[in-house]
């Protein structure tokens, strides 16, 4: 038994709360996990998680061992950062955090191009849907969509998301454009949501800013679904600018109701004040901002 890598899976499962949780974020099976946290368990003799159907806790023993796990593996960390920040080399591992959209679509197909430029440093995406909290989680650099509030983080700006009211040329010949939101309850609208057949529309009219039940011809949680529905003319989509950005320049969309478009929401990179010091973070951070506005071609 690896005696470091088990007490870095403990120190996960305690800081998730489960062992399923600590797997997603350790990229290990949930056999793996419950074998490593079952050896470390022999090896110091003691029990340190309490394991029901329902919860997890840790143990008198198992709250003192993680303390100071946690404090080892820290102090480990930090004297590897130190003898990377002398070599000012980027290299080892970094850990990378973005929304799964916008992983996907966009993120995932510019890693390669950075893998290139820093052949030292190998990339963990971790492509979620919620907050990460980078100091818990092991988090290096975390994409993310929306205000920040003021939490002692590095924050750079990468770009504005603009929420885009569009559709193939065809339908809007078909159906005539909108001339205002109120106008949508005539047209086939593709709705992304979890909840059939109820989707709600935001619009800034003047200093206003108005929401509007819209009818749904389709309702999907999946944007790449609901594109690919209106490029065959099934109806109206609202998605990000970036999403559509190649169907807007080459004209198989249009935009409608331009004057009636919220305010953009931020697109940022955070990342934890000592973690920016490393090159493997530093050269990430750079790239992203130094690629991330240039215009993509068509898929």
């Amino acid at each position: 038994m690896d005696k470091f890598a088990a007490m870095r899976v403990f120190v996960k499962i305690a800081d998730a709360g489960n062992l399923s949780a600590a797997g997603r974020q350790l990229g290990l099976s949930l056999t793996s996990v419950s074998r490593q946290l079952m050896a470390l368990e022999e090896v110091v003799g003691a029990t340190l998680v309490e394991r029901t159907t329902r919860h997890l806790s840790l143990t008198e023993s198992g709250r003192l061992y993680y303390e100071r796990a946690k404090q080892i593996l820290e102090e480990v960390a930090e004297m590897e950062r130190g003898l990377t920040m002398q070599t000012g080399v980027a290299s080892g591992r970094l850990q990378v955090s973005a929304p799964s959209l916008l992983g996907r679509l966009r993120l995932a197909a510019m890693l390669p191009g950075f893998l290139a430029e820093q052949p030292r440093v190998s990339v963990d995406l971790m492509l979620v849907d919620r907050p990460v909290r980078l100091a818990e989680e092991g988090i290096d650099v975390a994409v993310r969509v929306g205000p920040l509030e003021d939490s002692g983080l590095i924050v750079r700006k990468l770009d504005d998301i603009q929420l885009v009211v569009c559709a193939a040329p065809d339908y809007l010949r078909r159906r005539g454009e909108p001339a205002t939101p109120d106008d949508l309850v005539e047209q086939d609208c593709l709705a992304f949501g979890d909840v059939p057949g109820v989707a709600e529309w935001s619009f800034q009219d003047g200093a206003v800013r108005r929401s509007l039940r819209i009818p749904t011809r389709l309702c999907a949680n999946d944007f790449e679904t609901l594109v690919s529905a209106a490029l065959a003319g099934a109806g109206l989509v609202r998605v990000p600018s970036w999403q559509v950005a190649h169907c807007l320049a080459d004209g198989r969309l249009r935009i409608v109701l331009e004057a009636y478009q919220r305010p953009p929401t931020p697109l940022s990179i955070l990342t934890l004040r000592n973690r920016l010091l490393l090159p493997k973070v530093r050269a990430f951070v750079d790239f992203l901002q130094q690629h991330w506005m240039r215009p993509r071609p068509p898929p």
